[in-house]
């Protein structure tokens, strides 16, 4: 009888073992790296448990599946441990058969994760540049591969994801592992750099590090001390997992590479297991000495005094140290842009006014939330010049058919107008709307560069 009690543990917990390691976010790789990982995962979980399983059984706990009575107290106690297992259960992964959504799972069909509204970023003042320079989002990379404009000490890979939009730069288990876009070697006075992190399997174990960071640097040689977060002067942003909630940090450096006193940190709560798979966009934004650090919404960080006087930034650098085997990052879109937008002078002075700052969803018409400072400015210029009005124009890049990017240009037209009138209470008599497509680029879309600066939104005084 005890022998099939015991047989009947393990088969029981070995079936929920394997059901707590089933993946969510799977990835697209010819490599399959992250298949082994998860099936290893699979199969330490599975001999964790059953040895626990055991262990109950000889200290004499038996009819561990019997209903025990429960006061109201360990009930809801055990409710709240439910909740929590099945988050994190919704949210970890690491698969790579095929492809398959990302995200949370609802019925055993996983999807995307909520993303934030328009309204969640009603105090975000973050303004991108006015000229795209730099952009990357691994369009002209093949899948398995790691990178062509990028140098590194490790390796990492190319990767598709389901159930998110394009390609992505997959970091694995490393350590003091830089990864640096060559293609970016000049960092002027006044620039935005942002880009979109995922996470995967970060967990609640102390022994772990979990760490990307971003430099932001003045060397000579991009590829100095390539084993280091930082060769010179300038400032490093850390994002960081930790046991439950995380947290951000933001330092500057020296000469040497070396960490200042000038050094904050915040203990940033969305960073938790629960949001594995949860895409975060990070935005970084000199004006000369100042540097402000925003995650989604949230403005982390903001030093008057980051930068010296005379110093000359040329170097962008993605740094890694992720010590456990499942743990994974994943980074895309990323975009460096120059100068700041005037709206008020150029719509009301010169009668035009061109933005890349309102971006949309890929092949759709729904406005990304990080746009909110840029509409809120326009719509205070409007309301300030009440008898002004304006025509929105829509402008596409170059991918796909021509007749979709002009039906799209105009829906993202139509969606602008929308937006400042329910969210910031600008008349819609006041606008009027139209989408040239990719008819009127203002260059060749020979370039990831050229394309995202084709993408654009236009306002015109009427």
């Amino acid at each position: 009888m005890k022998v099939a009690r015991i047989s009947t543990l393990v088969v029981g917990l070995a079936l929920l073992a394997l059901a707590e390691a089933g993946a969510q976010i799977r990835i697209n790789s010819p490599g399959k790296v992250a298949e082994r990982q998860a099936e290893n995962r699979a199969n330490r979980k599975i001999d964790q448990t059953i040895d626990r399983g055991f262990d109950k059984v000889e200290e004499g706990i038996g009819n561990i599946f019997k209903k025990k009575d429960k006061t109201a107290k360990e009930e809801k106690n055990d409710q709240k441990g439910t909740s929590a297992e099945s988050s994190e259960d919704n949210t970890g992964g690491g698969s790579s058969e095929g492809r398959a959504s990302g995200g949370t799972s609802t019925g055993g069909k996983a999807v995307e994760p909520a993303k934030p509204t328009l309204k969640a970023y009603s105090k975000f003042d973050f303004m991108p540049g006015e000229k795209i320079v730099a952009a990357e989002d691994f369009a002209q990379d093949a899948v398995g591969d790691f990178p062509a404009k990028w140098n590194t000490n490790a390796s990492a890979e190319v990767v598709t994801i389901d159930g998110y939009d394009g390609k992505w730069l997959m970091i694995g288990k490393t350590s003091n592992a830089s990864y640096i876009p060559e293609f970016i070697n000049a960092l002027p006075e006044n620039f935005t750099l942002e880009y979109d992190l995922v996470y995967n399997n970060w967990n609640k174990e102390y022994a772990y590090q979990r760490r990307l960071l971003t430099t932001l640097h003045e060397v000579q040689d991009a590829s100095q001390q390539i084993n280091r977060d930082a060769a010179g002067r300038g400032a490093t942003f850390a994002f960081d997992g930790k046991m439950g909630n995380g947290s951000v940090e933001l330092v500057q450096t020296n000469k040497s590479g070396n960490y200042t006193d000038l050094r904050g940190i915040n203990d940033y709560q969305p960073i938790n297991p629960d949001n594995n798979g949860k895409v975060f966009h990070v935005a970084l934004w000199r004006q000369k000495g100042r540097l402000r650090v925003y995650v989604d919404e949230n403005k982390v960080f903001d030093f008057p005094r980051a930068f010296p006087t005379d110093i000359q930034l040329s170097a962008v650098r993605f740094h890694a140290d992720i010590s456990n085997d499942e743990a994974q990052v994943f980074i895309s879109n990323i975009r460096l842009a120059v100068g700041a937008p005037d709206t008020r002078s150029k719509l009301i002075t010169e009668g035009k006014f061109v933005t890349t700052g309102i971006t949309f969803d890929v092949n759709s018409a729904t406005i990304k939330p990080e746009s909110f400072a840029v509409l809120k400015d326009i719509a205070a210029t409007l309301t300030e010049n009440a008898s002004v009005k304006v025509k929105i124009i829509g402008h596409t890049d170059s991918d796909g058919d021509e007749a979709s990017n002009l039906a799209l240009s105009k829906k993202r037209a139509e969606a602008v107008k929308e937006a400042l009138n329910k969210e910031f209470g600008v008349g819609s008599d006041r606008l009027q709307t139209d989408g040239k497509g990719e008819s009127e680029p203002l260059t060749p879309n020979t370039t990831p560069e050229a394309k995202a600066n084709n993408r654009r939104v236009e306002f015109i005084k009427l």
